[in-house]
């Protein structure tokens, strides 16, 4: 055990600083053809054979993956459910890893993806992460909370963008002898997409303070995912029609965002999920 530890160490001493630095990219592989929602039944396996592990699955929807020097990967080492999946760490360039073509996508076009493939892919058992099998599952839900709560400033973000590029339009494109932002109905949904930023930024900036203090609260996280997602859409949505026709022409930045923003209600656990998660720790709150 000491030495399959000190393996370990010595791979993420290696890892870590190229990581952190830039001169890698990470891809998080875990969904797959059959486990988007539920994660827990992901199919890809990790077979122990001697000091190795073998692998055989496949993920889709993989970020980065094109680009990736190392992939973080799911896969099932035990039984069924969540307490049977361990996480490893495996190099690109790994015999039996191979990368799809890039995902043809709605949007998010700066942001490439695609399917990853294991086929009798052989990794030494110091890439198992943690050291532990089975414990895979609890390590994905911890980068996957704190990339919820980034998914969130994320949409918050675009939402901003997507006002400023709103508002100068509206000021600028004249009907009737004045400009459109002089019309009430158009400022009406300027101040609605202003009102739901404020209350989307709000909310993060307190979760955030809460997560940084070690009080990981998973509703309220899953609360900002939901609500920020949601919003950005609707922001997206109205900055479309002020835009009008113009809104609707390739080239224009709202009509790339609008099909870049639609992402976030799916990704990173899709709005109905963030529904269930909300709702469940309101109950267990009660019992």
């Amino acid at each position: 055990m000491f030495v399959h530890l000190h393996q370990l160490a010595a791979l993420v001493r290696a890892v870590l600083p190229k990581l952190a630095s830039g001169e890698w990219t990470a891809a998080f592989a875990l969904t797959e053809p059959e486990a988007g929602s539920d994660a827990g039944s992901l199919r890809t396996t990790a077979r122990r054979d001697g000091g190795d592990y073998v692998l055989n699955g496949g993920k889709r929807y993989i970020t980065n993956a094109p680009e990736a020097d190392v992939f973080i990967v799911m896969a099932r080492t035990g039984g069924a459910g969540a307490g049977g999946i361990s996480a490893f760490l495996v190099e690109a360039g790994t015999p039996g890893l191979s990368v799809g073509a890039i995902d043809a996508k709605m949007g998010q076009d700066g942001s490439h993806t695609a399917e990853v493939y294991f086929n009798d892919c052989r990794i030494p058992a110091s890439a198992l992460i943690g050291g532990v099998e089975g414990k895979g599952f609890k390590t994905a839900m911890i980068g996957i909370n704190r990339a919820r709560l980034h998914v969130a400033a994320t949409c918050t973000g675009q939402a901003m963008r997507l006002i400023d590029e709103a508002r100068d339009y509206a000021l600028a494109r004249r009907q009737f002898d004045k400009p459109i932002a002089e019309f009430q109905s158009i400022r009406a949904m300027l101040a609605d997409s202003r009102a739901e930023v404020l209350a989307a930024k709000s909310m993060i900036l307190e979760t955030a303070r809460k997560f940084d203090a070690g009080d990981i609260d998973i509703a309220d996280i899953a609360c900002c995912k939901l609500f920020a997602s949601e919003m950005v859409c609707r922001v997206a949505d109205r900055a479309v029609q002020i835009h009008g026709g113009a809104g609707y022409m390739r080239g224009t930045p709202v009509e790339r965002l609008y099909r870049d923003v639609r992402l976030f209600r799916i990704f990173e656990g899709t709005s109905q999920i963030q529904q269930m998660i909300i709702a469940r720790e309101m109950l267990k709150k009660d019992r």
